[in-house]
């Protein structure tokens, strides 16, 4: 298994577990927001399209899926999750952002 596919896989553990004990660790988003940066850090996205796509997902995902909420029982608790997934999915587009500018300083030279 690659690297990315490793951590899409511990992100989508952890929003789970916040999704479903959020009291046991105070910091679920914090945790989510270091896989993401990571992931963002270590597999960065190659093109304009790709960084574009990732962050109109992590705005309005979040949006569409207060939807959700309608649905008696477990509505909430998927919309949780999509929120939780989306986090680290935010700190991959700000490692990406990040490095885009980095290399925008360095190309200027």
């Amino acid at each position: 298994m690659s690297s990315n596919q490793i951590l899409t896989i511990l992100s989508v553990l952890i929003a789970l577990g916040a999704t479903v004990v959020p009291d046991v660790i105070p910091y679920w988003a914090l945790t989510l927001v270091a896989v993401g940066l990571i992931s963002g850090f270590v597999n960065p996205l190659p093109d304009m399209m790709s960084r574009m796509a990732y962050t109109v997902a992590a705005v309005a995902i979040p949006t569409i899926a207060n939807a959700l909420d309608v649905i008696p029982v477990v509505g909430s608790q998927v919309n949780l999750l999509i929120d939780n997934i989306m986090i680290s999915v935010a700190g991959m587009v700000i490692a990406n952002f990040i490095l885009l500018m980095i290399s925008q300083i360095k190309s200027s030279d």
